[in-house]
């Protein structure tokens, strides 16, 4: 009878089933590895992106697989944009969100100086406004839930000083901040707040910067040299950590800013 208990027990720290998610920027990459992830653990999974072509091919594939995932254009740059996804997700998770990913992100690698008020204000409004504002909207849906938890997907670039993506790691430098300030106010609300600081990771926001140029090839390359594991890492990567972060087991952890990054910080 005990031992029945304790396996009991067990799959429920181990399990999101019967728990939501919304996960933005779902379609690729890391976001891509986190909902598929999230759904291999239980949870009903929303994803969004700005091509529906995108959405419809990675929805089609997720059926196939079994997982509850659903899908809705938005580009998280916008907030009109932003306030109805939120109503559609209120709407498909009858006004309640255990969990809410903001993995949507962009980079524009230049130097300094060369940086427009447009890219600033681009760079800043995906990688920080959007999250920041999706956060409040989802507020209310968290509490509905009886228990929420956030999770903002940075980068180290937020933690040390990069060449050649000031922009960047300036919005993702705020994630990190902000991802303090939500846990320490929204605890008492049974919200928890979390931040995964991927190193150099396989994605189209990497290829991006190796492809920009030949001082975008030396920040990628200068990464990966210094790095101890010695190779990139892959989405899988971040989103198993994200997934940990999200079960009942990780309940004690909140605020924290935790970089998966093959050691190069060390």
């Amino acid at each position: 009878m005990a031992e029945t208990k304790l396996s009991c027990f067990k799959d429920q720290k181990w399990s999101l089933h019967g728990m939501t998610a919304l996960v933005t920027g779902g379609t690729r990459g890391i976001g891509y590895a986190i909902a598929e992830e999230l759904a291999e653990f239980g949870a009903s999974v929303h994803i969004c992106a700005r091509n529906q072509q995108d959405i419809d091919k990675c929805l089609d594939e997720w059926k196939r697989k079994g997982f509850r995932i659903t899908g809705s254009p938005c580009d998280v740059l916008f907030r009109d944009q932003r306030e109805n996804l939120m109503k559609n997700v209120s709407s498909i998770f009858e006004g309640k969100l255990n969990i809410l990913i903001n993995n949507a992100g962009t980079c524009s690698p230049k130097n300094l100086v060369d940086y427009t008020a447009e890219d600033v204000s681009r760079v800043m409004g995906i990688n920080f406004e959007s999250s920041f504002h999706l956060c409040q909207l989802a507020h209310p849906l968290h509490k509905a839930s009886g228990y929420g938890n956030i999770v903002f997907i940075s980068s180290i670039a937020g933690l040390k000083a990069l060449p050649y993506i000031s922009a960047y790691a300036s919005s993702k430098g705020a994630m990190n901040q902000f991802t303090k300030n939500v846990a320490l106010e929204w605890a008492k609300d049974n919200i928890r707040a979390n931040c995964v600081a991927p190193g150099c990771i396989k994605t189209a926001l990497s290829d991006s910067v190796a492809g920009s140029g030949d001082e975008g090839v030396k920040v990628v390359e200068g990464i990966i040299s210094k790095t101890p594991a010695g190779h990139i890492g892959e989405p899988e990567d971040i989103s198993a950590i994200v997934a940990f972060l999200c079960l009942p087991a990780a309940s004690y952890i909140t605020g924290q800013i935790i970089t998966v990054d093959g050691g190069y910080i060390i």
